[in-house]
């Protein structure tokens, strides 16, 4: 069901899910009453007592939304989704002030980030979809002032599993682009062709941002427990998740 999973603060957790937990994605030709299902069976195992875990219509973009009572603070959150039957936002990153967040990847960067709150309240929770065109518009670092907007403080920074550099091949000119925007992407891959280093990118924006990086996960491509796009196109996707104790939030 996880493939890491701990609790990161007092009542706080993080865990990342793998092939065992099934597909928890409504795009990719699944039947949508198994993905469902399966949601429900990781927010059952989550412990989360009759919430759900919220998730975006991701796009590959830098759009964060921000959700249920940080909502307050004046951002807006898009119209519910009707297949999903809960309200998904179109966005690559999302914000809350304590409710469950979920991001899906399957060789992409998952990234989940805690902040506590001076007052001691709720802590700022965050995940991110940090895919190559994510990591080059800056998804992370936006998603982090977003936090920091609704007061954030002490940011940690969890990645989860994706593809490494050894294995992310891509034309030149691509990972000239790219490295221009972000150098730490900038690698060769273990066949000796250019390669885009996607997790290091990555920790060198949550670096640059202050934020502590707490666990980084394995190669998608590498690990068959774990789902890959570039293994298999029709692959499923698994989840980075976030949650707290708190069932008030």
């Amino acid at each position: 069901m996880f493939s890491w999973r701990a609790e990161v603060r007092p009542g706080v957790w993080v865990a990342f899910t793998d092939a065992a937990a099934g597909n928890l994605a409504l795009h990719v030709g699944d039947s949508p009453l198994d993905v469902r299902r399966r949601r429900g069976d990781v927010a059952a195992a989550a412990g989360l007592a009759g919430r759900s875990f919220r998730y975006m219509n991701q796009v590959h973009g830098n759009e964060v939304a921000v959700i249920g009572a940080a909502t307050a603070a004046g951002r807006r959150v898009a119209a519910p989704d009707a297949d999903a039957r809960v309200a998904a936002p179109t966005a690559d990153a999302m914000v809350s002030l304590g409710e469950p967040l979920a991001v899906m990847v399957a060789d992409c960067v998952p990234v989940v980030l805690v902040g506590d709150r001076a007052d001691g309240e709720t802590p700022v929770l965050a995940v991110v979809h940090a895919g190559r065109p994510g990591v080059a518009s800056g998804v992370v670092p936006a998603a982090i002032t977003r936090m920091r907007e609704l007061g954030a403080a002490r940011l940690s920074a969890w990645i989860g599993p994706s593809v490494c550099g050894r294995c992310y091949e891509v034309p030149e000119d691509m990972r000239r682009d790219v490295a221009a925007r972000v150098p730490a992407a900038w690698c060769t891959t273990a066949r000796g062709t250019p390669g885009l280093d996607l997790p290091a990118a990555v920790r060198s924006q949550l670096q640059d941002a202050g934020v502590a990086v707490e666990y980084s996960g394995n190669c998608t491509l590498e690990d068959e427990q774990l789902f890959s796009y570039r293994r298999d196109p029709d692959t499923g996707r698994f989840a980075g998740l976030v949650w707290t104790d708190r069932a008030d939030e």
